[in-house]
C-alpha cells in the first residue's frame, strides 16, 4: 500500500514524494529533515503508534508542523476517535481510491479537514451508543456557538469541504470561513481537526 500511494502522489504535477518508511521513529525524522507540507500515515508502525506519530508530528517544535491523514486499515470506531483526538487532518478508509488520496492531500495542504463518509457514519453512531463519554464541560462551552454555527460545525464534522459546506447551506465560501474562524476564536481551537474532534466530544454529532 505504501508503494501504491507513492506512486500516486509522484504521478501529480504539483506534489512529490519526500520520504517513505514503515518506522514512525524515523517518520518524525523524516518530518523533521525534509519538512513536508502533508505525512500520510497508516497506524500499525514498528517503533512508535500511528496516534503516536500524529501526536508527536503536530507537536514538533522544530518547525512548522506538518498535516496529516491517516488510513485506516479495519480499525474500530474509538480508535478513529482517537485519530480525531490526535489532530489528524484528514482519514482515508482502506477503500479509498487514487481521486480520494489526491484529494485529501490537497485538502490537507490547504488546512482543510476531510474524512471518509463511511467513517464520518461510523463515528456518528458511535457516539450515539457512547452518551455518557461525552465531555459535560465542552456541551457548555458548545453553547456559544450560533445555530449557524453548529450547521456548519456538524457538516464539517461529517467530512465536508467548505465548498460542500457553502452549497449545502446556500451561502459564499467566505461566509464558512468566517463562521470557521469565529468558531476557532470562542473555542479557543487551533485548527479545523480540533474543530472536528470538539464537534463529536461535545456530543453535536448526536444533536444532528
Amino acid at each position: 500500500m505504501r508503494d501504491a500511494i507513492c506512486d500516486f502522489i509522484r504521478s501529480e504535477p504539483d506534489m512529490e514524494v519526500v520520504g517513505a518508511t514503515d518506522s514512525g521513529m524515523d517518520a518524525v525524522s523524516l518530518a523533521r529533515t525534509a519538512h513536508p507540507h502533508v505525512v500520510i500515515t497508516e497506524l500499525d508502525l514498528f517503533s512508535l503508534s500511528g496516534v503516536g506519530l500524529i501526536k508527536r508530528l503536530r507537536q514538533d517544535e522544530h518547525g512548522a508542523a506538518p498535516r496529516v491523514i491517516a488510513f485506516t486499515l479495519g480499525v474500530d470506531d474509538e480508535m478513529l476517535t482517537r485519530i480525531i483526538h490526535a489532530g489528524v487532518n484528514g482519514v482515508l478508509a482502506e477503500s479509498a481510491t487514487r481521486h480520494e488520496v489526491v484529494a485529501a492531500v490537497h485538502a490537507a495542504a490547504k488546512g482543510h479537514m476531510s474524512l471518509a463518509p463511511q467513517l464520518a457514519q461510523r463515528l456518528i453512531e458511535w457516539f450515539r451508543l457512547n452518551n455518557g463519554h461525552f465531555d459535560e464541560r465542552l456541551r457548555q462551552s458548545a453553547g456559544s456557538l450560533t445555530s449557524r454555527e453548529r450547521e456548519v460545525l456538524r457538516l464539517m464534522a461529517r467530512g465536508g469541504t467548505m465548498e460542500h459546506i457553502a452549497q449545502k447551506l446556500c451561502i459564499e465560501m467566505t461566509t464558512v470561513r468566517t463562521h470557521i474562524y469565529r468558531m476557532r476564536t470562542k473555542l479557543a481551537i487551533h485548527d479545523r481537526a480540533q474543530l472536528v474532534a470538539f464537534a463529536y466530544r461535545a456530543g453535536l454529532m448526536q444533536a444532528a
